[in-house]
């Protein structure tokens, strides 16, 4: 089933709606454009980007492990709507095919772009490389603060959830799961 197209209008007009039915005064100089801003901001946040996965020949066949870390994070919690922001370290073993490095950010933006939890997007970046590019291992490793857990509920400020996924050698191998694991261990949390 093909996703509904966005309508900003309407959102405009619900945002309108909702913002009134928490007894907000959006008649006013101060908050009358709210809801388009809201309406458009979240459209923006929400919005699927489209890239190419590109990737190239390994001709000198390299083998060890390619890591990228610190890759912004910034998605929302299909729960409550909230943002949850942090960074992701994503590596792999090289097989016959290497990736553009600009990729593992677009990969990262492109499956936190949706409503999400954090460990169905961290199961999904893995996959996705695994599938794309079939390397001899991968690993995904996401830490963030989640604001529907720090603004609402228990009020748990600075706290962090950190996620991970290995696949291939990077799971089967301990050393190697050793090695990659202690590479992604930063205290780095914001984006």
């Amino acid at each position: 089933m093909p996703a509904p197209e966005v309508d900003l209008d309407a959102a405009e007009r619900a945002a309108a709606a909702l913002l009134i039915a928490l007894g907000l005064w959006v008649d006013g100089e101060s908050m009358g454009e709210t809801p388009r801003r809201m309406a458009h901001a979240l459209a923006e946040m929400l919005t699927v980007p489209t890239f190419e996965f590109t990737t190239f020949e390994n001709p000198e066949r390299y083998d060890e492990l390619v890591l990228v870390e610190d890759i912004p994070v910034r998605s929302m919690c299909e729960h409550h709507m909230l943002p949850f922001i942090g960074v992701a370290h994503v590596g792999y073993l090289p097989g016959d095919r290497i990736l553009g490095l600009s990729k593992f950010a677009r990969l990262v933006d492109f499956y936190a772009r949706r409503p999400q939890t954090q460990e169905r997007m961290t199961t999904q970046i893995v996959e996705h490389l695994q599938t794309h590019l079939q390397p001899r291992g991968v690993g995904v490793v996401i830490s963030a603060q989640h604001t529907c857990m720090s603004l609402r509920g228990v009020r748990a400020e600075g706290t962090r959830t950190v996620t991970s996924a290995l696949r291939g050698h990077l799971r089967a191998d301990p050393a190697a799961r050793a090695e990659f694991l202690h590479l992604t261990r930063h205290d780095t949390v914001s984006a």
